[in-house]
């Protein structure tokens, strides 16, 4: 990938469309520099505010698959954007047509059904959203439409292979494959996971001490926690669009094996159209071996008109 600077990106920024391709794309790019991830996040707010009203709603789409795609590499663009996204979706929705509302409303529903963020900053954006109003709670009916917003569901079509390839590629990186993790959660001191042992402690120093490993082992074992269950929704996901890759491929393969047995019946056909017309052939005269004829008498292709006038 290209390598990362401001201009770079306010380049790409300036480029982005609605599509879920162009969404996805720069949201790799992204995650692939998420060790710039304030300065991604600072001139993507800065950005935002500058573009017109009908571009800012893909803003909050691409940093939506940024926080839900990165979380499996770490935790900065969710802590990145905490500070912002509050203002960023008041932003939006207050220069933004009641039906722009509905699509953030869906992105803020995702957000809560997967715990993204915490209960409070998840209420923050519900009031951002909605001036303070409580969102109606749609019934079913209302709420299962589709949604053709980039990077929100599933795809309706069916995966592609490179879709499949990337997946299983990014589950070579997944917690389950971190050994150095692995280890260190294995190397975490007794102290730390026994809570008989605090009685021992006889002066501050010591406590204070055994706070920060405890602090320390806690960091460690939510991030891997955290890694972990983004690890389960990626294979849950993996397996959902296997699932699919298959169904759509039997399918595909039922119309060829239809398709061959037509252009066999048509092989069929035209093969026999060939045999009749070899000996059909051999009963009509070669007409290359005929003399030639001068003035208004010409040789019609057919053996029976050979000397019939024009």
């Amino acid at each position: 990938m290209s390598a990362f600077s401001e201009a770079a990106l306010e380049k790409k920024l300036s480029e982005l469309s609605n599509s879920q391709q162009s969404v996805q794309t720069l949201s790799l790019w992204l995650i692939h520099h998420r060790k710039h991830s304030r300065t991604i996040v600072t001139v993507w707010d800065r950005e935002l505010r500058r573009a017109k009203p009908g571009r800012k709603l893909t803003f909050l789409y691409l940093a939506n698959d940024v926080i839900q795609n990165s979380k499996r590499k770490g935790p900065e663009f969710t802590k990145d954007f905490e500070p912002v996204i509050v203002e960023a979706f008041r932003h939006v929705a207050s220069e933004s047509e009641e039906n722009c509302k509905k699509h953030l409303g869906r992105v803020l529903s995702i957000w809560e059904e997967r715990a993204v963020y915490e209960s409070n900053l998840l209420e923050q954006l519900n009031q951002a959203l909605y001036d303070g109003k409580k969102a109606k709670k749609r019934p079913y009916e209302e709420s299962d439409v589709e949604d053709d917003s980039p990077s929100l569901n599933s795809p309706s079509l069916p995966p592609q292979t490179a879709d499949l390839i990337r997946a299983l590629q990014e589950l070579e990186n997944a917690a389950s494959a971190d050994a150095s993790g692995h280890q260190r959660i294995a190397s975490l001191p007794s102290e730390v996971q026994d809570i008989s042992l605090i009685a021992k402690i006889v002066d501050k120093e010591s406590g204070e001490r055994l706070l920060r490993m405890v602090d320390d082992a806690c960091t460690l074992l939510a991030d891997y926690s955290g890694r972990q269950a983004a690890e389960i929704d990626d294979r849950k996901q993996l397996t959902q669009m296997l699932s699919d890759f298959l169904q759509t491929q039997k399918e595909i393969l039922a119309e060829k094996e239809r398709a061959l047995e037509e252009y066999k019946l048509k092989l069929a056909r035209v093969s026999q159209v060939r045999k009749e017309l070899r000996s059909r052939l051999h009963t009509l005269p070669d007409l290359s071996r005929l003399p030639n004829v001068t003035g208004n008498k010409t040789y019609l292709p057919y053996a029976e008109n050979l000397y019939s006038d024009d």
